[in-house]
């Protein structure tokens, strides 16, 4: 048919759980497609997209579309599996058909993301990475504490790392790192104090920001892998977040 199709996924799309079917037409016919599904045993099969859209000859040419929670298992990662994109199309003048498109595999953004999200999920199997609700400012910067619950399991849990997202960067006040903190095989809490600065200072990036309260957080359970998980503040957390940042950037939203 002269149309094939690949997975890939903008930064921009890992908020809202999207991905990019990218099409490629090598024929000058036009292609409807109607609608698009990922279907693969590594993710949960949901509905089909509306997409409505009309291609004609084109090296790529993507259609955005969301896709189901990881099928993980809580004590490894799987090996990402075969996936096929299934969608409706209509060929020219033709009659809307359903197709079924094969994805080279294993594909890498799959595979990316298999790994990304089982990964979290073993690692919140131990535990919960949550932050705290009184944060206060001091000098340039913003203190408050990351909050480490234990939810299941006996071992240790090191905190290895404290990632910075696109917008904040956020470090231990102790300045330890590798590790920054150890949950005690008998413990059920940790608090760690952090400190957050802007990582930029332009409002244009704050307002448009999506992944700006995205921060992961890598930590080993017992003497297993160093895996991370992301932590998100909630609502009045970020408001906090950006309200300090508006004043320490001396920006504002008007």
């Amino acid at each position: 048919m002269g149309v094939s199709v690949s997975l890939n996924q903008w930064r921009s799309d890992e908020t809202s759980h999207e991905l990019e079917v990218s099409v490629r037409n090598d024929t000058t016919t036009r292609v409807r497609f109607q609608d698009v599904q990922l279907v693969t045993d590594s993710f949960a099969t949901l509905p089909p997209a509306p997409v409505d859209t009309t291609l004609g000859k084109t090296p790529r040419t993507d259609l955005r579309i969301p896709y189901g929670e990881a099928r993980c298992d809580p004590e490894k990662i799987p090996p990402v599996r075969p996936a096929t994109v299934v969608a409706h199309i209509q060929v020219g003048d033709g009659a809307l058909h359903k197709v079924e498109f094969p994805v080279h595999h294993p594909d890498p953004t799959l595979d990316g993301l298999v790994k990304a999200e089982c990964g979290a999920y073993i690692l919140r199997q131990s535990v919960d990475v949550t932050f705290g609700d009184t944060w206060t400012r001091a000098g340039r910067t913003l203190h408050g504490n990351l909050v480490v619950t234990r939810k299941g399991g006996s071992e240790p849990v090191t905190i290895d790392e404290l990632g910075a997202t696109t917008h904040y960067t956020m470090l231990p006040r102790s300045g330890k790192s590798r590790p920054v903190a150890v949950l005690a095989a008998d413990a059920t809490r940790l608090e760690i104090p952090v400190e957050i600065t802007p990582m930029r200072c332009d409002w244009h990036a704050f307002a448009e920001a999506k992944k700006a309260y995205l921060f992961p957080v890598y930590g080993t359970v017992g003497g297993g892998e160093k895996r991370y998980l992301i932590a998100t503040p909630p609502a009045p957390v970020q408001q906090t977040f950006l309200s300090y940042a508006q004043d320490v950037c001396g920006v504002g939203g008007s």
